[in-house]
């Protein structure tokens, strides 16, 4: 009896006190559903821009590519991979390291690397071929890279391996505040209001630009943007951005009516032809030239920053042709982008 008492008198107070929680846990569960569509909507707006752009599944998750693509790089260029290799790099240890390099075996690249006790390593095999990589050696120059620039930043890392350098550019200080700025812009294609710096002047220009591509010249970064004083599309150096970028509306002015950005153009590079026919096989060489010319594609507006990576000045014909050792073969066909 004293039960039922009991029970009767934490009902009623729970009728006093508001709503049970099952009944906030049917309100909220209302509430979703009358503001699911729109997520869900969303969501299925971003599957199908996914889709439209071609995006593919990746092979494995993005860790284990990394290494596994470490693991062949660093077997192929420096001819030995030990787990000390991954132990230092991943910060991971000694077991996860000898797994990682099982299951690379097993499950990507079987048989291509050997275990020599001899060298305390594993070395590639006389069958070894490339799985998760190019095969190229800019890969393991670009892994160098990476770890000059972490280990810039984190010193007790020790990163740098021994007998190599890298010789990196002058480091330009971009503002995180600028870049997040034109980011969504782009990501967005809105119309963004900025302060910059021109060469044509030293005070601050206040216009309104439509960014759509950040782009790395191999020395510094701009943004190709739509530019609504000029009313046409240019490059815009990030160092010069002043203050914070102010988002506006979007802009019908985006990536595919930029014509130039969308033209693409061959550059053609041979052996200057005042070398000594065995120099100039020696330059062909070192290009990696076919019948004595190199056709490298890009897009029309990084023409002129292509030439600069390969130290070709299009202004100038060097007195000495030892001294650029390359041409232009179809300069009449890049004039339009060496100037404009």
């Amino acid at each position: 009896m004293a039960g039922k008492i009991n029970k009767t008198l934490t009902t009623r107070a729970a009728s006093k006190a508001g709503p049970s929680e099952k009944s906030l846990n049917t309100q909220k569960a209302q509430q979703a559903r009358a503001a699911g569509p729109k997520k869900v909507e969303h969501r299925e707006n971003i599957s199908r821009s996914a889709k439209a752009a071609g995006a593919k599944k990746w092979p494995q998750p993005w860790d284990l590519l990394m290494r596994d693509r470490f693991i062949e790089i660093v077997a192929q260029w420096e001819g030995r991979l030990t787990t000390n290799h991954l132990c230092a790099t991943f910060g991971i240890g000694r077991q996860q390291a000898s797994r990682a390099i099982a299951k690379y075996l097993q499950e990507i690249a079987p048989g291509n690397l050997v275990l020599d006790r001899a060298a305390k390593g594993y070395v590639p095999s006389e069958t070894f071929v490339p799985r998760r990589t190019s095969g190229i050696a800019d890969e393991y120059l670009h892994l160098l890279h990476g770890d000059a620039l972490l280990n810039h930043t984190f010193v007790t890392l020790g990163l740098h391996t021994p007998n190599t350098e890298v010789v990196s550019p002058a480091l330009r200080r971009v503002a995180p505040a600028i870049v997040r700025g034109l980011v969504q812009a782009a990501r967005e294609q809105r119309r963004v209001e900025v302060d910059y710096l021109s060469m044509q002047g030293p005070d601050r220009d206040g216009r309104v630009i439509v960014p759509h591509t950040l782009v790395f010249s191999g020395v510094r970064w701009h943004v190709r943007a739509y530019c609504e004083k000029n009313g046409d599309y240019r490059d815009f150096v990030l160092t010069r951005f002043r203050g914070e970028p102010s988002l506006m509306e979007e802009s019908e002015h985006g990536a595919a009516g930029d014509a130039a950005w969308n033209t693409e153009v061959s550059v053609v590079i041979t052996p200057d032809p005042r070398l000594k026919p065995p120099q100039q096989e020696i330059i062909a060489t070192d290009y990696g030239m076919t019948d004595g010319r190199l056709e490298i594609k890009t897009r029309g507006p990084l023409v002129r920053y292509l030439l600069l990576q390969m130290q070709i000045d299009p202004a100038v014909w060097k007195g000495d042709p030892t001294s650029q050792q390359i041409v232009i073969e179809n300069r009449t066909d890049l004039e339009p982008w060496l100037f404009g």
